[in-house]
């Protein structure tokens, strides 16, 4: 029987030149077991008796196109790491902070897969990790939209709301200040029983909507005017000026970062002044704020701990951080956090 001629020159019916590239470039890569498994049955040569050279011949073709094909794929890989973490970069840019869900989602990638982008990123010093998702380093020291933060540690929020609805009685007048974890917080209040007959002094728009919607003769709404803040709180002399004229049992408020031994810090120095105020006319001050606010920084503080009477965080909080926090506080209430499917992923 004639032989026939190998499509690159050389003898088929061993097939040496193709088998021997093939090995080379399994060495050079790192093919998963399934495809190991095809190229290896694919490179053991048939005894001359048993299939026809064409036979052979195609086979070997077969198996060279599609290894191609993989070989290609594989190579596409790191194009495509790539341009996810840019994409996660470009987001953050526009957005101030993304959610490792949301992520998964638009990109068609595992949860674990993005968590891998995020953490290298992070090494790069290009964004800092949170819970669930991700922040931009360039809005550690500027505010970030209120709806980007509402998306943000929607577990811790619902945790440390959960506590602080206990340091509200029937009939209190209170304030509540601005932020998304304030937010959650007056969702959990006005579902309870502690919300009957109580006034509700803020400065947060968001707020004041969602007392606003409830449409209850039961609770009172006092809102302080101002200048609005990409958080959707109302700053500056107008709203200083309301608030110095009333007087509360409890002020509740969130905060942008933790600093020991300073206090709590806001990014924007009027809405820290506004804060201010709040403490100045509450007979207790309680700070709401999730444990990734003790690793950021801003640029004014409202507030020292010696002039907080409660701070309500997650369990999430490290040791070392909670003991200092604790030796500066009078209070200190470490809530269970809540997990949420989208957090869990």
């Amino acid at each position: 029987m004639p032989r026939h001629a190998h499509p690159c020159g050389a003898d088929f019916n061993r097939g040496r030149p193709c088998r021997g590239q093939l090995i080379r470039i399994l060495k050079q890569s790192r093919p998963n077991s399934a495809m190991r498994s095809i190229l290896a049955v694919s490179l053991i040569p048939a005894p001359h008796w048993a299939v026809s050279s064409h036979a052979r011949a195609f086979s070997h073709i077969f198996c060279l196109f599609w290894f191609g094909i993989w070989y290609e794929m594989c190579e596409n890989v790191h194009m495509i790491s790539s341009q996810r973490q840019h994409l996660i970069v470009s987001r953050l840019r526009t957005r101030g902070a993304v959610r490792i869900t949301a992520l998964s989602k638009e990109l068609g990638v595992s949860a674990m897969t993005i968590r891998r982008d995020i953490a290298e990123l992070a090494d790069k010093g290009l964004l800092k990790r949170v819970h669930g998702g991700a922040v931009s380093t360039s809005t550690l020291l500027s505010e970030p939209l209120f709806s980007v933060k509402s998306q943000m540690d929607i577990g811790l929020k619902d945790a440390i709301a959960q506590e602080a609805v206990n340091y509200v009685q029937p009939g209190d007048v209170i304030a509540i200040g601005g932020g998304t974890t304030a937010y959650v917080f007056a969702q959990h209040l006005l579902e309870s029983q502690q919300a009957s007959g109580i006034t509700i002094l803020t400065n947060s728009i968001p707020v004041a909507e969602l007392v606003q919607a409830l449409e209850s003769k039961d609770v009172e709404v006092i809102v302080t005017g101002g200048v609005i803040t990409r958080s959707n709180s109302l700053v500056g002399p107008i709203a200083d000026k309301v608030i110095a004229s009333l007087r509360v049992n409890t002020v509740f408020l969130g905060t942008h970062s933790v600093s020991i031994p300073r206090g709590f810090l806001m990014p924007n120095s009027l809405e820290a002044a506004t804060d201010m105020a709040m403490m100045d006319i509450a007979d207790r001050t309680v700070i709401l704020t999730d444990h990734t606010k003790w690793s950021s920084t801003s640029l004014s503080l409202f507030a020292r701990f010696d002039q907080v009477d409660t701070v309500i965080t997650d369990d999430g909080l490290d040791p070392d951080s909670a003991a200092k926090t604790r030796d500066l506080v009078k209070e200190l209430v470490l809530a269970q956090q809540i997990e949420t499917p989208d957090e869990s992923e």
